[in-house]
């Protein structure tokens, strides 16, 4: 593996230009240097994550402090709370170890000045030389006007946590 320098690539799911229209997807991906069980087995939200996110994250987004609840089988909920607020996320699919996705079923949390978080997905495919390709897929709407200059921003920062949240759990997964 060539260790944290290594770029994670990145998709973009753009919506219409409208504000209320269907959630913006933003998705990236990062490839850890073990096999898809032990990536599930390791898979942790990034609420349980030990130390706090880097600056920029700290300055742009919430920090979060910890899960409670179930999050393991189809229907599970768990509150995720923040310095700021808190989420519910309820889980809406996990198939075969490999999808594992949730909805936001409420949110008391400001987030970038109008975002409202409404779901997301880790998926796991096999890659080749034992390793796994970790997909994370983060859905939301944003409020914030004119669309065309706040969307790419909106997904940058998202980039920057997904890459946050990968890292650390590449970090803890490949060190077992």
């Amino acid at each position: 593996m060539t260790g944290e320098t290594e770029a994670a690539t990145v998709d973009h799911v753009h919506a219409p230009a409208t504000a209320d229209s269907k959630p913006e997807a933003v998705v990236t991906r990062m490839t850890f240097d073990a096999p898809p069980e032990r990536v599930w087995e390791g898979l942790v939200f990034y609420e349980e994550l030990k130390g706090r996110p880097p600056l920029h994250l700290r300055l742009l987004l919430p920090v979060p402090i910890r899960n409670e609840g179930k999050i393991s089988e189809v229907g599970d909920e768990a509150t995720c709370l923040y310095e700021t607020g808190q989420l519910l996320k309820r889980i809406t699919r996990i198939e075969d170890r490999d999808v594992y996705e949730f909805e936001v079923a409420q949110q008391s949390l400001s987030i970038g000045g109008g975002m409202r978080l409404c779901g997301g997905r880790y998926q796991l495919q096999d890659a080749p030389g034992g390793r796994t390709e970790v997909s994370v897929e983060t859905k939301y709407v944003s409020t914030k006007w004119p669309r065309w200059f706040w969307k790419p921003i909106e997904r940058l920062v998202c980039h920057w946590f997904h890459r946050y949240l990968l890292g650390s759990m590449r970090r803890t997964i490949e060190s077992k």
